[in-house]
């Protein structure tokens, strides 16, 4: 399926350049792969797949062409048609990073680049996507529709960004490739979104070897999605890091991680997504060291300065310091009156310093915004009475 996905990729990254029309080149080569599968179990698998599939892939989009009815739109897709190689032992170049950063524009909206993505390089079928996102499967067609106009009438070009423009484009395409990933991670999980945004980083670090934080991305969605087993119950309950079945861990994955983030580091040009990276590798440690994460932390403020980032740095000095001074760190931090896991994390010191929590974690438990987080949060507040209990005992 992998090898499929890739293959087609590949193809409609080509003949995408060439004719500048997505939809057609889509048609295409789901064509070619239409006529792959009648023909190659009856004279067998050509020895160069790929450029089969590609030059099939013309053959096919100029047969559509000859049935356009707009004859200078005509002429111009038969003329570019002529560009594509003819010969099926022709050594294909692999263009799915000049379609990533396609799909990736800054000219489509978010949620457009996330469905672009996921369907022509990750090649997910339109019901999968719409599925994973739990959109009707009318509105995520019509989503790509207008997505693949845009890029075809504004003339978006598959390419990679010139030297100059290619920092803030690739910051545009790592934000995609993760959100995929997070929307799969839940919850709910969705683990189809979490193996692709693995998957799409994996391309990304083979086809850019030398950008780190290509590499660093990588790193940190395989240590994340490694502890996916374990983070919940049966039953779909959330399961605290330091309370997970360790033997719930994908340890090879974890081991491919720590080599992904090896060589982002070898690169030396530090970027977010490895200190992400490093963070998440600590805590695979039988000992974790939680002065040392909260200094990570601390540069990852650096980086990319955000309330979320501070609220785990925080959480970090709490753990390597006490209570008392992630409490503190916690309180400076503005911003986040409305985010559920502040809420949490202030009600988590508050309890462990002994002093009241439950206002807190009532309202943690109104801001949050899934079931399962709802009743984790839930079931700590009854932790709570209960250790209140316990001391009223005593």
């Amino acid at each position: 399926m992998r090898a499929y996905r890739d293959e087609r990729a590949k193809s409609v990254a080509i003949l995408g350049r060439v004719l500048g029309d997505l939809d057609l080149a889509e048609d295409a080569v789901q064509d070619a792969f239409v006529r792959a599968a009648e023909r190659w179990p009856r004279d067998g698998v050509p020895a160069n797949p790929g450029a089969w599939i590609v030059t099939a892939a013309r053959n096919c989009a100029i047969d559509r062409i000859r049935r356009e009815q707009t004859f200078a739109r005509k002429a111009q897709l038969l003329a570019r048609a002529e560009e594509l190689p003819e010969d099926e032992e022709t050594t294909i170049p692999d263009e799915r990073l000049e379609l990533i950063f396609a799909c990736c524009h800054p000219a489509l909206a978010p949620e457009a680049q996330v469905a672009l993505t996921l369907s022509l390089v990750g090649g997910l079928a339109t019901p999968e996507i719409a599925r994973a996102f739990i959109l009707p499967e009318a509105t995520l067609a019509q989503r790509l529709v207008r997505a693949k106009r845009k890029i075809r009438d504004a003339g978006i070009p598959l390419r990679v960004p010139p030297e100059h423009a290619l920092p803030d484009r690739l910051r545009t395409v790592f934000a995609t490739i993760y959100l995929v990933f997070n929307a799969g991670y839940g919850p709910p999980v969705r683990r189809e979104l979490c193996e692709e945004g693995v998957r799409l980083t994996a391309v990304l670090a083979t086809l850019m070897p030398d950008e780190a934080e290509a590499h660093g991305l990588h790193a940190l969605l395989l240590l994340q999605d490694a502890r996916s087993a374990a983070r919940l119950t049966p039953k779909g309950e959330l399961v605290l890091l330091a309370e997970q079945d360790r033997g719930l861990w994908n340890l090879a994955q974890v081991e491919q991680g720590r080599h992904s983030l090896e060589r982002a580091m070898s690169l030396r040009a530090p970027g977010p997504y490895q200190l992400q990276a490093a963070i998440a590798s600590l805590h695979f440690d039988e000992e974790v060291d939680w002065a040392q994460i909260a200094l990570l932390y601390e540069r990852l403020a650096g980086l990319a300065p955000s309330p979320v980032v501070e609220l785990n740095r925080a959480v970090a000095v709490g753990m390597a310091r006490g209570p008392d001074a992630g409490l503190a760190l916690l309180d400076e931090i503005g911003g986040l009156e409305d985010y559920y896991l502040w809420h949490a994390a202030r009600a988590d010191f508050l309890r462990r310093l002994g002093r009241p929590a439950a206002a807190e974690y009532e309202r943690a438990v109104a801001l949050a915004p899934s079931d399962a987080e709802r009743d984790f949060l839930r079931g700590r507040q009854n932790l709570l009475a209960t250790e209140f209990e316990q001391r009223d005992d005593l």
